[in-house]
């Protein structure tokens, strides 16, 4: 962590401790500030003010941004509705800066949670060092995300959040834009499965809060196996619940699997093993919510391919100098390129 009232890449400490003594109760400067590990698009950093106390903020890359993205005052807006149901853990969203003057660019903060990030399997062994804990957790993050898509969006200010219906094909629509907007390289697969999810779309039936980034490594677990809070929600939206079961079922990887989740931008932590395997946390989560799940496949390999997408745009933010840190780019590419692979794979299989 930086000294108080030092700037670092993203933050200028002088005037972000002056907004916070005018916007956030109890805050005192000068502030320190320690940019968080582990983000890939938006910045996260830790904030700890001179009475010791800790907070959140988040706040847009440095540099390129892609149209749409990055969108803090959305962000701050989703968090606080979540909240206002209280059967989804997030931080409490504390305050939103939408003028640049302050900081370059709007930025927003919330509370502080205790509790790890499970990045990878390391962590979870050195985590959840208890088998039961890591069997209760399994059946947490099943149960958080049912609660998530039992949420009335009008109930909590979120019915404006998007549309609702033809959830599949906006995305689809969407991440060939930014795929077009972000690509490195030419990826042919990349547009083939895109019109292979077309031409096999499944109907929509009903609609939720959709977080669309939803996995462990986007949440804060504590060691007794339970989810403290879900982060990183600058994908949610209104649509079909199944694409975050889809999603979180990737990067539900069994131990000894060659999976694309496993390396570059979304390490697989339930290889560490101990979890439940796929077919048991499709089975809750279709008891839970009651919703017909026979062609999850084909959201696993929407996952896939809207993944490899994102990644992509991480990629070229890195390699555009506008991350605030460095990564293996090669593992990147050869991410993007195992992500289309699979999805192509999935929809060949179902």
């Amino acid at each position: 962590m930086a000294d108080p009232g030092v700037d670092i890449v993203g933050i200028r400490a002088a005037d972000v401790a002056t907004w916070f003594e005018e916007h956030i109760d109890g805050a005192t400067g000068p502030l320190a500030f320690e940019l968080i590990a582990g983000g890939h698009s938006n910045l996260t950093y830790k904030v700890t003010d001179a009475g010791g106390r800790h907070y959140v903020l988040r706040r847009p890359p440095t540099g390129h941004v892609l149209a749409t993205a990055h969108d803090m005052a959305r962000e701050h807006k989703i968090i606080s509705g979540v909240a206002r149901a209280g059967d989804v853990p997030v931080p409490i969203a504390l305050g939103l800066c939408e003028d640049p003057s302050v900081n370059d660019a709007p930025f927003y903060v919330m509370s502080y949670v205790e509790g790890v990030v499970l990045a990878d399997d390391e962590v979870v062994e050195a985590t959840l060092v208890e088998p039961a804990s890591r069997l209760a957790l399994s059946d947490h993050v099943v149960t958080v995300l049912a609660r998530l898509h039992s949420i009335d969006p009008d109930e909590v200010g979120l019915g404006d959040l998007g549309r609702r219906e033809a959830y599949l094909a906006r995305q689809i629509k969407r991440w060939r834009t930014q795929w077009e907007g972000s690509k490195t390289r030419e990826l042919p697969l990349m547009e083939q499965v895109a019109a292979q999810l077309e031409a096999r779309m499944p109907e929509q039936v009903g609609s939720a809060i959709v977080h669309g980034d939803y996995r462990l490594g986007n949440m804060l677990c504590v060691p007794e196996g339970k989810v403290a809070a879900v982060l990183d929600w600058e994908l949610c939206t209104l649509g079909d619940p199944l694409a975050d079961l889809g999603y979180v079922l990737n990067n539900w990887v069994q131990p000894g699997e060659d999976a694309p989740t496993s390396r570059g931008a979304t390490a697989a932590p339930t290889s560490a093993g101990g979890f439940t395997t796929r077919e048991e946390f499709t089975a809750r989560y279709a008891e839970l919510t009651g919703r017909d799940v026979s062609q999850v496949d084909y959201y696993r390999a929407f996952q896939h391919w809207r993944l490899a997408a994102i990644v992509e745009g991480v990629l070229n933010r890195y390699l555009k100098g506008v991350m605030g840190d460095e990564a293996d780019t090669d593992e990147f590419t050869l991410q993007v390129e195992a992500l289309a692979e699979a999805a192509h794979d999935l929809l060949k299989a179902t």
